[in-house]
Formats: C-alpha cells, sequence, structure tokens
C-alpha cells in the first residue's frame, strides 16, 4: 500500500487536511504552533485506491530555532519512507523562509512533491499564489482544507500513479511480521528462531536499517518472517526513532497476516507500543503480543498475572490476544511464540458456513439475547453470512440495524470469540437492513 506523507512548517493546516483525508478526527487541531504531539497515521480512499497517510506535525519546543530543527528532521524522515509528499503552505501568510528551508530539501528528493496551497477560501488567496512558484515545486494546488475545496483535484493527481492494491510478497506462505519499539529484541528474536545471524544485534537503537526477509520452514512450520525495527542512526533523539519505527512499521503491517508485537518486560506497555498495537487492530491483523527480556523481571508468584492483567486493561476492548512471556536471549518459549502464531493465522483463515452461523449464533440474538429495544421498537435479526474477505467479517441483516448499540456488538463479538476461537483476530460485524 502506498504511503503519503504531510509536511510543511508549523500551523499550515496539515492536522486539517490529515482529518479531511482520513474522514476522522484523530489529529487535534488548534492554533497553537506545533500543538501536533503524536504522529497520526490513517487510511484514506479515493477513486477506488486505499493508501495509508501520515501526519508529521512534530513536537516542537521553543521559538524559531527549535521549529526548524525539528520540521527539519520530519521531512528527512518523511522523504525517506514515502511514496508521495505533499508540502503545505499557507496562502493566507504567504511564503516563509521556514516554507524556502523545506523545499529546498524536497526538491533534492526523488519522492513525486505535490506542492498544496491550504487556505484558499477566496479569490484574494488565489492572488496569493503566484510567488509560491519561486519554490521550484511546480504550480501549487490550492485548496481549503478546512471546507475540502479543491482536495478533489489535488488527490486524483496523487493517486495517479500508486499501485491498486497490496504486492504481494508472501509467495502464498503465512507473512509473520516482528514490530515493536526499537531494541526489544526483534533482530535476536529473528535470529534465534532461525539459527543464524541474519540481522545485526547491538545495544544500540536503531541498528536495523531496513526490513529482513527470513524464510523458516522448520519443525512443521513455513513463514515467512519480516523483521521490521527498520531504523537508521539519523538522530540520537528517541522520539524521532520512534516516529521513524513507526513509519517503517505502517507499510509491513498492511502487507502482513500476523503480526508479533515485541515489548520489554523490564519497560512495560508504553504508549508507542499502543501506537503500534492500534495499527495492527485497525489494519485487521492477527497479533500475538511477545513480552521479551522476563529473565531481567523480579518475580514473586502473582507478578505474571498482574502483568498480563495490566496490558489487557490498557489494550481494551480488544483484549482477546494471546500474550507469552519470553527471553529470546535464553530461548525460552520462543518456539510457543510461532505454534501461537501460526493458531492466530489459522483463526483469521477461519471461514464459517453460513448454515452453521444461523443454525447456532441466530439462535443466540434471535431468541435468547436479541438487541434491547430501542425508542419502543423491537430490533429483529434475521439472517448471517460470513463476508468473503482476508479477515473475517460478518452481516446481520435485520429491520432497524440504525438501532445496535456498541455494547450489543461487543456482546455478540464476545459470543462469537468464544464460540470460533478467533484469538488474536479482530473482527468486524456489519449490521445492515435486509431488502
Amino acid at each position: 500500500m502506498n504511503l503519503l506523507a504531510i509536511v510543511g512548517r508549523p500551523n499550515v493546516g496539515k492536522s486539517t487536511l490529515f482529518n479531511r483525508l482520513t474522514e476522522s478526527r484523530d489529529a487535534i487541531v488548534d492554533q497553537t504552533a506545533g500543538v501536533t504531539r503524536d504522529r497520526q497515521y490513517g487510511h484514506s480512499d479515493w477513486n477506488g485506491k486505499l493508501f495509508s497517510v501520515i501526519d508529521t506535525g512534530g513536537y516542537v519546543i521553543g521559538g524559531d530555532d527549535a521549529f526548524e530543527t525539528e520540521i527539519r528532521k520530519q521531512v528527512k524522515l518523511a522523504i525517506d519512507e514515502a511514496d508521495a509528499i505533499l508540502f503545505l503552505v499557507d496562502a493566507r501568510e504567504g511564503l516563509t523562509p521556514m516554507d524556502e528551508d523545506v523545499a529546498d530539501m524536497l526538491r533534492r528528493c526523488t519522492k513525486k512533491v505535490f506542492l498544496v496551497a491550504n487556505k484558499v477560501d477566496n479569490a484574494k488567496e488565489m492572488d496569493n499564489l503566484g510567488e509560491f512558484f519561486s519554490l521550484g515545486l511546480g504550480e501549487p494546488y490550492p485548496i481549503a482544507g478546512i471546507s475540502g475545496s479543491g482536495t478533489g483535484d489535488l488527490l486524483d493527481a496523487v493517486v495517479a500513479d500508486f499501485s491498486d492494491g497490496e504486492e504481494d510478497l508472501t509467495s502464498g506462505l503465512p507473512r509473520v511480521t516482528v514490530v515493536g519499539r526499537p531494541n526489544v529484541g526483534k533482530s535476536s528474536f529473528i535470529n534465534a528462531i532461525t539459527g543464524q545471524q541474519r540481522n545485526i544485534v547491538t545495544p544500540i537503537a536503531g541498528t536495523t536499517r531496513d526490513s529482513v526477509y527470513s524464510h523458516y520452514n522448520m519443525f512443521g512450520f513455513d513463514f515467512n518472517f519480516v523483521d521490521t525495527a527498520g531504523l537508521r542512526r539519523k538522530q540520537k533523539v528517541s522520539e524521532d526513532l520512534e516516529f521513524y519505527s513507526v513509519m517503517r512499521s505502517v507499510r509491513a503491517i498492511e502487507s502482513s497476516d500476523v503480526c508479533i508485537l515485541m515489548l520489554d518486560a523490564s519497560q512495560g506497555l508504553e504508549q508507542q507500543d499502543l501506537n503500534i498495537f492500534s495499527l495492527i487492530q485497525r489494519n485487521n491483523k492477527g497479533v500475538v503480543l511477545v513480552v521479551n527480556k522476563w529473565d531481567l523481571i523480579e518475580k514473586d508468584t502473582n507478578t505474571h498475572r498482574q502483568f498480563e492483567e495490566l496490558i489487557r486493561e490498557r489494550i481494551a476492548p480488544f483484549d482477546d490476544v494471546p500474550i507469552i512471556f519470553t527471553s529470546v536471549i535464553n530461548k525460552q518459549r520462543i518456539y510457543k511464540v510461532l505454534e501461537t502464531a501460526k493458531q492466530v493465522y489459522e483463526a483469521r483463515s477461519r471461514r464459517i458456513s453460513t448454515s452453521e452461523l444461523n443454525d447456532r449464533l441466530l439462535p443466540i440474538v434471535k431468541e435468547q439475547n436479541p438487541p434491547p429495544s430501542v425508542k419502543g421498537k423491537w430490533i429483529k435479526i434475521k439472517y448471517i453470512t460470513q463476508l468473503p474477505t482476508a479477515y473475517p467479517q460478518f452481516v446481520f441483516f435485520c429491520n432497524l440495524p440504525q438501532y445496535i448499540r456498541d455494547p450489543y456488538r461487543r456482546y455478540v463479538e464476545n459470543r462469537m470469540r468464544e464460540m470460533w476461537d478467533f484469538h488474536g483476530v479482530p473482527i468486524k460485524l456489519h449490521f445492515r437492513a435486509k431488502n
């Protein structure tokens, strides 16, 4: 899947455009420059082409010098990973030295760059576009991120060279991706299970430069493994390393079947882990949580259970995932990880016949525990079927689908998990009106 990065100096409307492209309100929008402190990732669909979008708003501190330094870092990272780049400028404020600094870097890159003049709401702002031609990046696309004006023409140009679907790199084998924060043991895990020093391992976060593919065919397991540390020692600031790791992980997650998300037991579950877990869930991939370096933890009788309970609380509501405690350096339970990944892959590929769904599940949702009435109206579910997709999706045909509430959706999902073992697999339920 193609990746589109939005770059530009602070307060030109990057987060507003991100929200419009992803049809969300995930990115916080404020008049204060530098308000985007967490990197945002989402999907957009235009003319049938699905692509990823990343908002490189940036966490900035202090005055102009700090702004310039941070923006320079983010643009360099975006240039490395994105297939296309939207360079936003502010048509109201006009051209600034910081815009020229960003443009100077973009002119040297080989990626497709689209110069986008935001906040063009009237003819007056259109008259201001002439000065942006001096940036040497072609004619600016005038848009208004808030209203959406002009974004259609922009997206037509952006997706013209994008691929229609995901590249098939799996050769028919399950594709298992190893993801996680820097230096949690991803490369060590790959080396341990393959018995080869395929990946360089050092204590320095950022050793793994590119995604490394390893075919594993031993002891009844047949996988394509990917180590996606994806970090380069470009900056010593941990936030930049984490940002880069997620940019690299986005694509690997999108093209995988099952993700092994590795955590560092000595650091616990951090926000960056939750960000990557959210990416896995939103892309509907199977997931196995691996708590590595468990040998470094002082334990008592309840340590294991308490640690697991804390993880499940923080990843809720999708907490039906396998959690395995390992010590890769001691090869403890590393093959349990493989076994579990295989089980999750099989669960994600599971197909339930329409007759079985209606024989077993329909009596529960129709008679035993039907949806609660809303405004005196009773919801009747009449028919259930599974969609022919790569991950489990089910359609419930009923008379009043608009009245199905989230608590009932979760109840039905939990019952399905109990009945058909979708452990570690996100599933989607759709309630539709029956014609």
